[in-house]
C-alpha cells in the first residue's frame, strides 16, 4: 500500500513536471487524485503509514493544480516540500524568545535584527528572507484560526505583505539566481494569497480535519455492502465513520442496530 501510493503521487508529479506551464488535470486525472484520497480514508480502523511527503504533495495537487488550475510544476513541488518540513517543531517554531521558549509569530523586525548581528541561524540574506517568506506562507495557510483567537488578535494582513516582501526580497538576491529559483520566488511573492487560500482549503480539508463529504460516503457505501452480504465488519466500519460524523443514533436506528445473537439449532 505505501508503496504503491507513494508511486502513484510520483506519477501524477512527473505528468506535471512535463506538462509544465499547462494544466493537464483532465478527468482521468482528476479521477485519479480523488482515488488517492479515497484511499487514505478506507481503513477507518487503521493508520495507515504513507510517506508523509506523498500525503502532502497529493493534497497540493487536489488544491492548486486540479481545482484551482495552477499550471506551474515547481510551485507544486515547492509547497510540498515546505508543509513536510514545517511538520518538525524546529521549523515550526525556528525562532526561540526569552528562555529559549519558542516564537511561532515571528515579526520582520526580528529577522532584520538577527540579520544586523550576523547570519548566525541563516548562512546568507536569501535563505533569511526565503525562510520567512514560507514561515509566514505556512501560519497563515495553515493556521488561519489562529489569527481569531485570543484576547491579543494578530492581523493576517501584516504576515501576508511581510511574507510577499520577503519572497521578493529573496527573488532579487544573487542567489536567486545562482539557484534558479528566481521565478519561482517571484511567483510565491505576487500570488501569494491564493497559494494562501489553496493552503486553508487543505488545512481545513484534511489537515486540521476531515473531509466530511469522504466520510459520509465511506460510511454509505459500507452500510450498502452490509445489507448486501450481511457482514458484521461492513456494519462496525460504517458505524465508526457514523462516529467520526457525529450522527444522531435515534436518527438512524438501523446503521446502529445491535446483530441478533445466532442460536445453533439443536
Amino acid at each position: 500500500m505505501q508503496a504503491a501510493f507513494a508511486e502513484a503521487v510520483e506519477g501524477l508529479k512527473l505528468l506535471i513536471r512535463y506538462n509544465d506551464g499547462r494544466n493537464v488535470a483532465d478527468y482521468q486525472f482528476r479521477r485519479t487524485v480523488d482515488g488517492l484520497i479515497s484511499s487514505f480514508y478506507d481503513d477507518i480502523g487503521l493508520l495507515v503509514q504513507v510517506p508523509l511527503r506523498s500525503l502532502f504533495d497529493l493534497f497540493v495537487i487536489k488544491v492548486l493544480y486540479v481545482e484551482r488550475a495552477s499550471r506551474d510544476a515547481s510551485i507544486i513541488d515547492y509547497l510540498g516540500g515546505m508543509l513536510t518540513r514545517y511538520l518538525y517543531t524546529r521549523e515550526l517554531f525556528p525562532f526561540q524568545g526569552p528562555g529559549g521558549r519558542p516564537q511561532p509569530f515571528y515579526f520582520f523586525s526580528h529577522l532584520l535584527q538577527e540579520m544586523e548581528q550576523g547570519p548566525v541561524r541563516f548562512q546568507n540574506l536569501f535563505e533569511a528572507y526565503r525562510r520567512y517568506g514560507d514561515h509566514a506562507l505556512f501560519l497563515t495557510g495553515i493556521f488561519p484560526q489562529t489569527f481569531r483567537r485570543g484576547r491579543r488578535r494578530l492581523d493576517p494582513s501584516y504576515y501576508i505583505s511581510t511574507g510577499k516582501l520577503c519572497y521578493r526580497k529573496a527573488a532579487e538576491h544573487e542567489l536567486a539566481e545562482a539557484t534558479q529559483m528566481r521565478p519561482l520566488l517571484q511567483k510565491l511573492s505576487r500570488h501569494f494569497e491564493l497559494y494562501m487560500d489553496a493552503l486553508n482549503e487543505l488545512s481545513e480539508r484534511y489537515v486540521m480535519g476531515l473531509d466530511m463529504n469522504l466520510i459520509a460516503d465511506k460510511m454509505l457505501d459500507n452500510f450498502n455492502r452490509y445489507r448486501e452480504t450481511g457482514d458484521e465488519r461492513y456494519l462496525e466500519n460504517a458505524r465508526r465513520y457514523a462516529a467520526l460524523l457525529r450522527i444522531d443514533e435515534a436518527r438512524f436506528p438501523s446503521l446502529f442496530r445491535r446483530p441478533r445473537p445466532y442460536i445453533i439449532p439443536n
